[in-house]
């Protein structure tokens, strides 16, 4: 790990494999349409690996289609219904929740009066749904989604947004994710970046080539690197 000092005013997340593990909905949602399409399941942990690729890939695994055909489209069309139907019952089998160690290391930001947030290529209207689910609307400083966006991740552009709502200098923030758009556009924006390999990684991925400027195996192992270097309330909040 680098043993820089940094000056750190915020913290960016990504939210699907990063701060939540909501693999569960996806599981869910592509064995039902599978099942009632007749068509055999796919193993979970493919599904799994591939959340974070988006729901357009988790069809094409799905139902071995080729990208770009009008397939993709009317199946990523049926999954969106089914999820959206899904995530909006509060009182499903096993939900989408933080990962371990997250509810720690956002009670002691919260402690420190250290902005956080989060930055997510989800549409809106889901994310604010397992947002709002897991208590975490009122804490969060700003959450980000493609739709607040002229460009969504890889562009800089939701991460300097989500930096200027929670108040924090770019170069003072740190963005935690579990896909290689996710360190690429926190190094556009000229934030310190951490690979989160907990998430949502299939094994043909090479996360370390990403060159984050830090890389984690569990969600847990943030807070002691964080409280190695300097928190700093930004000046202008």
């Amino acid at each position: 790990m680098p043993h820089t000092k940094y000056a750190i005013e915020g913290i960016l997340f990504d939210l699907d494999g990063t701060l939540m593990d909501t693999a569960s909905d996806f599981v869910t949602v592509v064995h039902q349409m599978l099942s009632d399409d007749k068509l055999p399941l796919m193993d979970a942990s493919i599904i799994r690996n591939n959340v974070s690729a988006g729901s357009r890939r988790l069809v094409e695994l799905a139902y071995q289609l080729e990208p770009g055909t009008d397939d993709v489209e009317h199946h990523r069309n049926r999954l969106l219904d089914y999820y959206d139907r899904l995530i909006k019952q509060s009182d499903r089998s096993n939900p989408a929740k933080l990962y371990p160690g997250m509810h720690t290391l956002l009670d002691e930001l919260d402690n420190k009066g250290i902005p956080w947030g989060i930055v997510t290529n989800k549409p809106e209207p889901y994310a604010h749904i397992l947002v709002e689910q897991s208590q975490l609307m009122q804490r969060c400083h700003t959450l980000i989604c493609p739709e607040n966006v002229s460009q969504a991740k890889p562009s800089p552009e939701s991460l300097l947004l989500a930096s200027k709502q929670a108040k924090c200098s770019p170069e003072a923030t740190v963005y935690v994710g579990d896909h290689e758009r996710d360190i690429i556009a926190g190094k556009r924006a000229g934030m310190f970046t951490v690979t989160a390999h907990y998430g949502y990684i299939t094994p043909r991925e090479q996360p370390f080539s990403w060159q984050a400027d830090l890389d984690i195996q569990n969600a847990d192992e943030l807070l002691p690197w964080l409280n190695t270097h300097h928190w700093q309330i930004p000046a202008n909040r």
